[in-house]
């Protein structure tokens, strides 16, 4: 079984991994999976455990955890409740400025004691300002004595670091990651305001809204060039920075190799020394400039005590430039070792310089390759259209996308976007929707049809009414979660994070014991070999290849299944959905078309025609909003059938409905249903019903005063798609299972159609929450897929729930995976999607896990014994750089996968 908790009082990826360790240490866990920015523990476990132990579990901590479900302050448990001062929601005097300990507060001033930083002071107003600007995910957090937390969006900019150091935490403004300082990226948002600003190439200052002629020198405007991203910006500041640093570089690098060919031709120009100060004063920009934000990012990760990729380069490039710095002018202070003939200090302004060159060329080349694995979320913003053509009283006005407001009647000619979602009020068309559901053939469309924003109009004009706007629509709903995904995390990252824990840490020992060897039992010079090898494990040793292994595939591949209108809601959904064992179709809406016609109305009473028979049964339904009661309603309609005053009306899940007309008791559903409304049937009736059941058609009862007066028997194509996607999904060794509310004849007719083995039919939603529960006590990872608010309770518990797009929220919000076509052939797809994803991680975290593993040592010098092998500082930063690159690179390649 699987519940959720809430957990409050996180606020780094420390704390998350802390929590999570914790409850997986508690006896009957299978796994924890803790979200940072939700505050929530899905924990798996072989039977339900007491929160009371899961309190235990975390009794040196100051972590509230409670059941998710909780609604009242007494069903809350404080785990560390001996001070008041631990109250999350108390504002005490002082807190720490990096919420270590979440939003825990002292009442004296100090270090904190987790980073040790000093405490802050809270003005007496409050909150003060600097504290407000620090506070993390993009957001002001309020907090006060009564209230645990309030957020308010602080920007339209969010950005958040690629390796996920923090979960799912967000920033409002571009910068580096305070974890492992790599740049943030920034999200790809769709913005509503899109307005364009039109400007003359001659008058500048003229700026207007739209198009049209300079009111000065009467040119024609033109659109103003617009502002670049922040993925631009950071791409190009590195770019120029690196053609700074390699500028200085290189005449570094010829003076320094110039001494190794024979009768140094630079010594005509210049003697010895003079050429060593010409080296300082060239490393001077390169340091203290172009790459001076490596070391800004190494002293912050020491004095946040989260050593990183940056801590390393910090170390041994500034070590290397140090040394040369004091061997130039304190030569004498030097032993013997480290002079050359004639008498200077080796200098190592080359080796620093080029080093950190080389990791600004990473860098910059990261910066480039990050632009492109959220490449799928740009193709859908460029979807979203700039104008729309508004109808007011018969006249047609162009007006910006972010002036609609909901009900505005547009106007959609041929070849154009569809601005906003909503309805066809007049005319037909045929619609392009490959972009949103991945349906390659053009949609008729008439009257009544729903339309998305982002799609393209065919060849004619239509009208249409818009419903949803903004952040409403498909295209705004599937953009925000495809970013939420992301961000996620998947669960084979707590072992990357787990191994990045203790990893620069090793490379630092590591390279303390180099130099200790070396300087011991190396060969003259001993002491410049000791520094040069040691210099090189620094530098070599790649934390970030190993941190953006899984990130990159899961941003890559969560994009590139939106494009095929299969939206994942977290990382964890691909890698359960590799794992899946058995899947659980719903039979009405999921195999099934969902859009069940009338087909025909049978009378047993003398007293009631089928006429009568109908307008009892639309008199109940146009209350319900199940899809069947709508085809009888609509059916009704084209009949020109008024409906009944219904009174008392009441929906039984999985039966049918009930309710008064004129003072009689009507039921209407299956035969549960008469069941329950105390009617009878006959043999005669069974065997009328049964005859169309077996047809795989669906039949509902209708009783009156306990007395069954007639039927109505309703069809449901099963779509062309779903015997297909079946029969692939069964080849790829997955178990089948169709689970419906429908009586067993029905249910037999459709799984002989499917030719599907496995199936159950009279199934309540306990019943079909019960089998997933069943199969998964059997160890089987189990997906279920529906449609409806019956299905919510099974998806909800389901290992991983898929939900039809063509559904209810409530189903979507229940599912881990929501395919826009609401189509079979989209698991297929996911099944596809997360084997490739999950596979590409793997050869991520196999190269970065055998890279650092050669490279260390080799950079160490274990070849020199047997080979004579040393590996330059130099080249160590080369393939240092470029082993990150080459996981971003690897990840890419899922953009080419079809599926």
């Amino acid at each position: 079984m699987k519940d959720t908790y809430k957990i409050l009082g996180m606020s780094c990826n420390g704390c998350r991994r802390h929590v999570e360790e914790a409850l997986s240490r508690v006896p009957g866990v299978k796994q924890a999976i803790v979200n940072l920015e939700r505050e929530e523990a899905s924990i798996e476990m072989d039977s339900e455990i007491n929160i009371a132990i899961l309190q235990e579990a975390l009794k040196d901590s100051s972590y509230k955890i409670h059941s998710i479900d909780s609604k009242s302050e007494d069903k809350q448990i404080q785990v560390n409740n001996s001070s008041e001062q631990n109250s999350r929601s108390g504002i005490g005097i002082y807190f720490c400025p990096m919420h270590c300990e979440g939003d825990k507060t002292y009442d004296n001033p100090g270090r904190c004691p987790v980073c040790g930083m000093f405490l802050v002071e809270v003005n007496k107003q409050g909150i003060n300002e600097s504290y407000k600007n620090n506070l993390p995910l993009n957001q002001i957090q309020v907090l006060s004595s009564n209230t645990s937390q309030h957020s308010v969006e602080k920007g339209n900019e969010i950005f958040y670091c690629p390796m996920q150091c923090e979960g799912e935490k967000t920033y409002n403004k571009a910068g580096d990651c305070p974890v492992c300082g790599m740049h943030l990226v920034k999200e790809q948002n769709l913005i509503t305001s899109t307005t364009a600003e039109w400007t003359c190439p001659m008058h500048p200052e003229v700026i207007n809204d739209g198009p049209g002629s300079c009111p000065i020198c009467g040119m024609d405007l033109v659109p103003k060039e617009a502002d670049l991203s922040a993925e631009d910006k950071t791409y190009n500041e590195l770019k120029r920075k690196f053609w700074i640093a390699m500028v200085f570089t290189l005449p570094i690098f010829i003076i320094s190799m110039s001494e190794m060919i024979p009768g140094n031709p630079l010594y005509q120009w210049l003697g010895s020394k003079e050429l060593n100060w010409a080296q300082f004063v060239l490393s001077v920009p390169v340091v203290f400039y172009a790459t001076w934000m490596f070391f800004q990012r190494a002293y912050s990760s020491i004095v946040r005590r989260s050593p990183n990729m940056f801590t390393l380069i910090g170390i041994g490039a500034g070590v290397a430039w140090i040394f040369s710095f004091f061997g130039l002018l304190f030569p004498e202070f030097f032993p013997d070792q480290f002079k050359s003939g004639t008498g200077s200090v080796h200098l190592y302004f080359e080796a620093a310089t080029v080093i950190l060159t080389l990791v600004l060329l990473g860098q910059l080349l990261e910066a480039k390759a990050h632009s492109k694995t959220n490449s799928a979320i740009k193709e859908l913003l460029k979807l979203a259209p700039n104008k729309a053509s508004r109808m007011i009283n018969g006249k047609e006005e162009i007006v910006d996308i972010n002036q609609i407001i909901q009900g505005d009647i547009l106007k959609v000619k041929p070849g154009e976007k569809i601005p906003v979602d909503g309805i066809i009020i007049n005319g037909t068309t045929h619609i392009d929707e490959s972009m949103i559901t991945g349906e390659p053939l053009p949609v008729d469309k008439k009257e009544k049809d729903k339309v998305i924003s982002g799609t393209v109009n065919g060849n004619q004009t239509f009208l249409m009414k818009a419903e949803r706007i903004g952040s409403e629509t498909l295209l705004s709903q599937i953009i925000k979660m495809v970013n939420e995904a992301s961000r996620t995390r998947a669960p084979i990252q707590k072992l990357v994070d787990r191994i990045s824990f203790y990893f620069v840490p090793l490379v630092v020992l590591i390279a303390i014991l180099t130099f200790m060897v070396w300087a011991v039992w190396g060969p003259e010079p001993s002491y410049v070999f000791a520094l040069i090898n040691a210099v090189a494990v620094l530098i070599i040793a790649c934390p970030c290849a190993l941190g953006l292994a899984t990130p990159m595939s899961v941003m890559v591949g969560v994009g590139k299944g939106a494009q095929y209108g299969v939206l994942v809601k977290n990382a964890e959904a691909l890698e359960r959905m590799n794992k899946l064992h058995t899947l659980i179709l719903d039979k009405t809406g999921t195999i099934t078309e969902g859009k069940p016609t009338v087909e025909k109305i049978v009378s047993f009473s003398e007293k009631f025609s089928e006429k009568e028979v109908l307008k009892y049964i639309v008199s109940l339904n146009q209350n319900s909003e199940h899809p069947l009661a709508a085809a009888t309603v609509k059916f009704a309609d084209e009949l020109n059938i008024d409906s009944l005053h219904v009174e008392d009306f009441k929906a039984v899940i999985g039966k049918g409905v009930e309710g008064k007309v004129n003072g009689k008791m009507i039921g209407l559903g299956n035969q549960e249903m008469m069941k329950q409304s105390g009617a009878e049937l006959s043999t005669d009736m069974l065997d009328a019903a049964r005859s169309y059941q077996q047809q795989g058609k669906t039949v509902s009862f209708l009783a009156i005063e306990k007395t069954l007066v007639g039927f109505v028997v309703i069809g449901d194509k099963i779509k062309t798609s779903s015997i297909k996607a079946i029969q692939d999904l069964q080849a790829n060794g997955i178990n089948v299972l169709m689970l419906t509310g429908d009586n067993h004849d029905t249910a037999q007719a459709v799984a002989n159609e499917l030719h599907l083995k496995d199936f159950k039919a009279n199934m309540l939603p306990q019943d079909k929450l019960k089998e997933v529960e069943r199969l998964q006590k059997e160890g089987q990872v189990v997906a279920m897929a529906g449609d409806g608010i019956n299905d919510a309770p099974a998806l909800a518990k389901s290992d991983i729930g898929i939900a039809l797009g063509t559904g209810t929220d409530v189903a979507i919000e229940s599912a881990m995976i929501t395919l826009v076509k609401g189509d079979l052939q989209g698991i297929v797809i996911a099944k596809k999607l997360s084997g490739a994803v999950m596979t590409n991680i793997k050869q991520n975290l196999f190269f970065a896990l055998i890279y650092n593993t050669i490279g260390v040592p080799v950079a160490a010098g274990v070849l020199f014994p047997a080979f004579g092998i040393l590996l330059s500082p130099m080249i160590a930063a080369l393939a240092m750089s470029f082993s990150s690159v080459s996981v971003i690179g690897n990840a890419l390649r899922l953009r080419g996968k079809r599926l």
